[in-house]
């Protein structure tokens, strides 16, 4: 109790005094996790919405595949990703590996099926009928589908939710594509590893508190935009 009692001090110091190490580790977690996110929704959204209006062959391979992808382990995302990035790798001549770009794109990759899954649920979950009203009233495809996704607005800021508390709580891929560089590529989740490595269980417990204080600060704000659209 009294070590957890200690974190709490730390993480109230560290934050009231603007410790220069531990603002350059939070702003890169929200800049790398919030990059990830949003590339994710475009991905996420789009392939969502094209998977719950479109009927093909294949088409539940494709919805198997996206909700296998929203249970993967990120540290498998990591592992595929380092082995793609590599030197000898396929895209190795990038030389982006233990890099915060590759951090975004490991993280994009974990983002995607969360969002994906969810898009496609929150649409299908619309009346059946629906689609086919908007069209007989002269509503364009492109209209009709914008008109879709504005209808399910609500559960896809859910999604967007889901995605970024999977992005910026993620550890194994982090590290294993990032390389927790000091002043480079280190974020919340994987300084926290390092210090509790380390013993320096107060500036985890500071470290982790940050990073809960970040995530609720950024789904207090979705939530806030969602409840309001839910009331309007």
């Amino acid at each position: 109790m009294e070590l957890l009692i200690q974190g709490v001090g730390e993480a109230l110091r560290l934050l009231f005094t603007l410790d220069p190490e531990v603002l350059g580790i939070t702003l890169l977690s929200l800049k790398i996790s919030g990059l990830a996110t949003l590339i994710s929704l475009v991905l996420g959204i789009g392939g969502g919405t094209a998977l719950a209006l479109s009927r093909f062959r294949g088409r539940n391979f494709i919805v198997a595949l996206v909700n296998t992808g929203m249970g993967v382990p990120p540290v498998v995302v990591g592992l595929f990703v380092s082995i793609m990035l590599w030197r000898s790798g396929p895209l190795g001549f990038l030389g982006i590996l233990y890099t915060p770009t590759a951090m975004v794109i490991a993280q994009t990759i974990i983002a995607t099926p969360i969002v994906m899954g969810i898009s496609l649920a929150a649409l299908q979950n619309l009346p059946p009928k629906l689609k086919d009203q908007i069209l007989s009233l002269g509503a364009t495809r492109r209209q009709m589908v914008w008109l879709m996704v504005k209808e399910a607005r609500l559960p896809l800021l859910a999604g967007v939710m889901a995605g970024f508390g999977g992005v910026i709580s993620e550890i194994g891929a982090s590290i294993m594509v990032g390389g927790n560089i000091k002043g480079y590529s280190r974020v919340l989740t994987t300084a926290t590893v390092m210090e509790t490595s380390r013993g320096n269980f107060e500036i985890a417990i500071a470290l982790g508190i940050i990073l809960l204080l970040l995530a609720f600060g950024v789904n207090l704000i979705l939530t806030w935009i969602q409840q309001r659209k839910g009331a309007a």
